[in-house]
């Protein structure tokens, strides 16, 4: 396995040949995501909610990487119709199968709102959209020797608490909790997924990521929804003064995705202070990403919410 304390983005494999997914690949840290594995020979399917932002990026990407194949099609995660869609129309255009999905798209601290499905929105897109997405791509997984899914999740599952009682703050509704609670779920649903991919004996790892304090819009949108555009100024200079930049911070997306030797349920962050910055390296949650009785939990009330059904058990 390459030094992961050393790992750049020049260390990522030859990919030709490899089908990807990418949600939320138009911007920050999907941008650089798509690019680099792109870059490295891989067919890159960027899944966005804007068609035109995603056929800019797409270009984007192309000048960047002469003959970097990405191709642009329509997903919205806070959607369940979108998501049957987009897995139906990308896994009958693909009958050789997928390779590796990162789930990346997700809001951030956002005013209390609901998908067209009723749910929460940062519960609802973050963790039930990517949920369902992966159950119904399972099939497509499972056609790809060694195939892998990467979760992105965020220092943030630290203060997140599973309230299975009020999952979609119907009653009490803080958005940054609710924002740990929905990264805490990526946690939960990668190590759960594992499970029950090695009690069935499939050969595909389940990993998860997260890109410390990097540099994206994704911190100026809470602010602006919740009509507080003025803070608008503090987050940005915050970003250009803390964060790291969006490039660094798809580092440890990129190692979950590519790096060899990785075992299953790994969890893949920056080495510097705090996980704030730095390259990439196998880190630790949280003592609630490890409640496996919460793992087993949430993966049954989300089979129920989303209808989306794994084709296997595990007792």
């Amino acid at each position: 396995m390459a030094d992961a304390l050393k790992w750049t983005a020049q260390d990522i494999p030859d990919l030709t040949g490899r089908a990807v997914i990418v949600t939320g690949a138009n911007s920050g840290l999907g941008f650089h995501t798509t690019r680099e594995l792109a870059a490295h020979g891989a067919v890159v399917t960027m899944a966005v909610r804007d068609i035109g932002k995603g056929e800019n990026a797409a270009q984007a990407i192309r000048a960047a990487a002469p003959g970097a194949s990405v191709e642009v099609d329509h997903l919205d995660l806070a959607d369940l119709a979108s998501v049957r869609d987009f897995a139906n129309t990308w896994s009958a255009a693909h009958p050789d199968g997928l390779d590796l999905l990162v789930n990346n798209a997700g809001v951030m601290a956002i005013p209390r709102r609901t998908s067209a499905d009723g749910f929460e929105m940062q519960f609802g897109t973050n963790h039930l959209g990517h949920f369902a997405l992966t159950g119904l791509l399972l099939p497509a997984l499972v056609a790809r020797p060694r195939s892998r899914v990467v979760n992105v999740s965020s220092g943030a599952h630290r203060f997140g608490r599973m309230d299975f009682d009020d999952l979609m703050g119907e009653r009490k509704y803080n958005a940054w909790r609710t924002y740990g609670q929905s990264k805490l779920s990526n946690l939960l649903f990668t190590s759960e997924l594992q499970r029950r991919l090695d009690a069935n004996s499939i050969p595909i790892h389940a990993m998860a990521a997260h890109p410390g304090y990097a540099n994206t819009n994704l911190q100026a949108v809470g602010p602006q929804m919740s009509g507080r555009s003025w803070m608008k100024t503090p987050v940005d200079l915050a970003n250009k003064v803390l964060a790291q930049s969006a490039e660094m911070g798809a580092l440890p997306i990129l190692f979950a995705a590519t790096a060899a030797g990785l075992p299953g349920n790994s969890y893949v962050g920056p080495d510097g202070f705090m996980e704030q910055r730095g390259h990439p390296r196998l880190v630790d949650r949280s003592a609630a990403a490890k409640n496996q009785q919460d793992a087993v939990r949430l993966w049954s009330v989300s089979e129920s919410l989303t209808g989306v059904h794994y084709p296997f058990d595990v007792a």
